[in-house]
């Protein structure tokens, strides 16, 4: 499901008109954004958290070649799953 197939399924749930679940939904992905880039975890009660963790620098290898690089640090996004989460996919 891709985020116009999710706007549409919301919007045939609710009394919403797509658009307005359109824009509903980009304030609420602009917030999660908005908090991660602060280094703050985004927590929904029941779904999971989201999460920005970092990898250190490490060495990696090239494919084609064989030689060695140096892969640099990054952050990254991380999601953990809420219980009930599991529970049901499970």
């Amino acid at each position: 499901m891709n985020k116009s197939q999710m706007i549409k399924a919301v919007a045939e749930k609710s009394e919403l008109s797509q658009k307005q679940v359109a824009e509903t939904w980009n304030l609420i992905e602009s917030t999660i954004l908005e908090n991660l880039s602060k280094g703050e975890k985004v927590q929904l009660s029941g779904f999971g958290t989201f999460e920005v963790r970092e990898r250190a620098e490490r060495k990696g290898r090239n494919p084609k070649t064989g030689e060695v690089v140096s892969v640099p640090a990054c952050k990254y996004l991380a999601f953990v799953s809420a219980k009930a989460v599991k529970e049901n996919l499970n």
